[in-house]
């Protein structure tokens, strides 16, 4: 699954003392919630959607659980897809590891917040960001370089045109 995280600048969300405002705020940012000026979802509050509570109720009360989707539809009231949707949003910005045995139960997967903690589980996402922001630099680099060897070169004379090399004149 391809890593994609939001990148804005933002102040740090430190001055704010409400940790589920921290977490809708810094959701946004990253791009795992929709933005949105009246905090709203399809349904309702943010607070009230299934993404939110995916993070809030389920994976960062009990960080060290690994959840199965089943147990995860029961807890949010939502259907298998959307529960599906969310986890491998979160699953793209790395936050979330595949578990294939709990309790013994192999073959079936589970999933939950890396390193049951969101401090080091977001440590690979940073990791994936400087990553990322470190190719589109050799990109950038290499286009550079490209731009600088075309304007090093001596511009060809252009050819004469066709009427022009006829001695023909209108």
């Amino acid at each position: 699954m391809p890593f994609e995280l939001l990148l804005k600048y933002a102040t740090p969300l430190t001055p704010l003392t409400d940790p589920d405002e921290v977490l809708r705020e810094f959701l946004r940012l990253v791009g795992y919630l929709p933005e949105g000026d009246d905090g709203r979802v399809v349904d309702g509050p943010v607070e009230k959607g299934a993404a939110y509570r995916l993070l809030r109720e389920c994976l960062l009360k009990e960080p060290e659980r690994a959840w199965y989707v089943e147990e995860l539809m029961a807890r949010l009231g939502a259907s298998r897809s959307t529960v599906y949707r969310h986890v491998n949003k979160l699953k793209s910005l790395d936050l979330l590891e595949e578990v294939a045995e709990v309790n013994g139960e192999k073959g079936r997967k589970a999933y939950r917040l890396r390193y049951g903690s969101v401090a080091r589980a977001w440590d690979f996402a940073e990791a994936h960001a400087q990553n990322a922001l470190r190719r589109y630099r050799d990109s950038v680099n290499h286009l550079q370089e490209l731009l600088d060897q075309e304007r090093s070169r001596p511009t060809p004379a252009a050819p004469p045109t066709v009427a022009h090399a006829r001695g023909s004149s209108r």
